[in-house]
């Protein structure tokens, strides 16, 4: 097994109950025929650990303890990297053995505030919205909206017809990224060859080992759901490494876990308080300690398909090294719940399932989701992992990762997920991604030469589109509204405005992208074989107006509240 597969002897004991944790630590004493030092009771001398890098010894799975003479004890966990570790640390050194969770434990209290600090700001500043001031905006945006509500007043019908232009233009483009995906989509392709190309290099080559992030907060209903969930996956338990985050003052899903047996194969993680609490920051801080060179995510109510993690595996194994992402499909478990669960499914199912497959096609940048994706390792720490201060750091990463020369694909592989029933709950989600998309779409455009070089042309059309488009769309929709009540009758006085054919025109524009949606969605219910949704396909322009209400929450934080991450509750089912 150990030929086939990246992965020590004794985790591959352990994983296939050929043996237990507690022989294999025996056997492995014997072999080394050296005391387990306890470190805990004896911690490391402040001295020798002055100008030392947290991260390398997370890395070495080591750190200085005494300096006795001209000698430097150093703890380790795995004696046989003698080598690796006296590169980092000249002169005379010898190694102790110690126990590699005493080791870590004593890396997060000692360079407790080093690591939290690096987790909050591990993105250049040159890409993360951290330093994007709320002041200025608040001033400027409170001149803009004195400025429009003043032009408003003095000409509200002019008023209206530019805010028409402008949603008008939105629309088309949104809705030409539709309907280009789509035919990027329909477009055959050699599928088989590229199975068969998967298939042929993970018989031949060592999988790799896989981290798996899990952030919770406040999740204790969904725990052993999740458990039995990760349990389920099928790729070999002696690569999977589990990091389960906590933060520092969630007591209650501690309480949780402290009950809950843990796999030897998943550890949690706890992440020090801070001003600021986000779930990139707490990936962030738990990348250092991953052991896997495939870093992947699942929120805490997924239930990914089981052979998941063996489908992403082999597909990075088989793709060319620019591909650093890969995204598997999300749908919802409780689709049936009630209508808001039927039309957020019918949402989700066109997003996933058509939309982001034509737009990989099409090469253009792809917003990641924020669970169920997997990133190459050195990709990911290239880039300076999430940006902790942006509340959709899965959509902010997939544009850094595309100005950074990679690329992101899909995976046909689906994990389930809790839709969000209650119209509230559903309000408080989609404010936060769409506040997320207007950050990242004001930080990448701090300077567009430079990201129109980093993604060319369509690129840059295409953030334009996703994250300023779908914004637009939410923030502008009651213009629509008003146009759509006066085909029904009601007399607007900006009628007189514009000649008729451009009313004409632009109810024919509106026309044609409900059909494109409409397309769109009925063909994500065919794959995904629901067809008792196509019936709500009817209603979802009662669902869409949730978003404006959504968008217009988010606008107001953003100003007011950029990085505050507003939950969502899950285990209502």
């Amino acid at each position: 097994m150990q030929s086939r597969r990246d992965a020590r002897l004794g985790d591959i004991l352990i994983a296939h109950k050929f043996s237990t944790p507690a022989a294999v630590k025996n056997a492995l004493h014997a072999q080394i025929s050296g005391e387990l030092f306890d470190i805990t009771a004896t911690p490391p001398d402040p001295e020798v650990l002055q100008g030392v890098d947290p991260k390398l010894c997370i890395r070495l799975q080591a750190m200085p303890w005494r300096r006795v003479g001209h000698t430097l004890l150093i703890a380790a966990a795995d004696l046989t990297r003698f080598d690796e570790i006296a590169a980092a640390f000249p002169g005379r050194i010898s190694l102790i053995h110690a126990d590699l969770s005493e080791i870590n434990a004593s890396i997060q209290t000692i360079f407790s505030a080093q690591l939290t600090r690096a987790a909050a700001i591990s993105c250049p500043e040159a890409y993360s919205c951290r330093s994007l001031n709320p002041l200025p905006r608040r001033i400027g945006t409170a001149i803009l909206v004195g400025v429009v509500l003043g032009l408003a007043a003095a000409a509200p019908e002019t008023t209206f017809i530019v805010l028409f232009c402008w949603a008008l233009l939105s629309n088309i483009a949104t809705g030409s990224l539709r309907a280009i995906s789509l035919f990027a989509f329909l477009k055959p392709r050699n599928q088989v060859q590229n199975s068969q190309s998967v298939t042929l290099i993970s018989e031949h080559r060592k999988r790799p080992r896989v981290s798996v992030l899990v952030p919770l907060y406040r999740e204790e209903k969904v725990i052993p759901a999740l458990l039995r969930a990760l349990d389920a996956l099928t790729y070999p338990k002696e690569l999977l490494d589990v990091k389960i985050l906590l933060e520092e003052h969630d007591d209650i899903t501690r309480a949780a876990l402290a009950i809950t047996p843990l796999p030897h194969w998943a550890q949690v993680l706890t992440v020090p308080a801070d001003t600021l609490q986000t779930k990139p920051r707490a990936m962030n801080y738990a990348l250092p300690f991953c052991t896997g060179s495939l870093i992947g995510i699942y929120d805490a109510e997924d239930r990914p398909d089981p052979d998941q993690i063996d489908k992403v595996a082999a597909h990075f194994m088989a793709a060319p090294a620019r591909v650093a992402a890969v995204q598997c499909s999300l749908d919802f478990y409780n689709t049936d719940a009630n209508w808001l669960s039927r039309c957020f499914t019918i949402e989700y199912s066109a997003w996933f399932r058509v939309i982001m497959h034509g737009m990989q096609r099409l090469g253009l940048p792809l917003p990641l989701g924020g669970t169920s994706v997997f990133m190459r390792r050195g990709a990911l720490e290239k880039l300076g992992g999430w940006d902790a201060h942006n509340v959709t750091e899965d959509a902010d990463l997939g544009m850094r990762l595309a100005r950074f020369g990679y690329r992101c694909e899909m995976v046909e592989s689906t994990t389930w997920e809790e839709a969000n029933k209650v119209p509230v709950g559903w309000v408080k989600q989609r404010s936060r991604w769409i506040k997320g998309f207007i950050i990242t779409w004001l930080t990448q455009m701090r300077d567009p030469r430079a990201l129109l070089n980093d993604l060319g042309l369509a690129g840059f059309i295409g953030l334009q589109v996703v994250l300023l488009g779908t914004a637009t769309a939410f923030l502008l929709a009651p213009v629509f509204w008003a146009l759509w009540l006066g085909v029904f009758g009601f007399e607007w006085g900006f009628f007189s405005l514009m000649p008729a054919w451009f009313w004409q025109t632009s109810f024919a524009i509106l026309l044609t992208g409900k059909a494109v949606t409409i397309c769109i969605a009925s063909l994500a219910i065919h794959k995904k074989r629901k067809y008792g949704l196509l019936p709500f396909l009817l209603t979802m322009p009662l669902y869409w107006p949730l978003g404006t209400i959504a968008a217009y929450k988010a606008l107001y934080e953003i100003f007011f509240a950029p990085f505050y991450w507003d939950k969502t509750t899950h285990g209502l089912d």
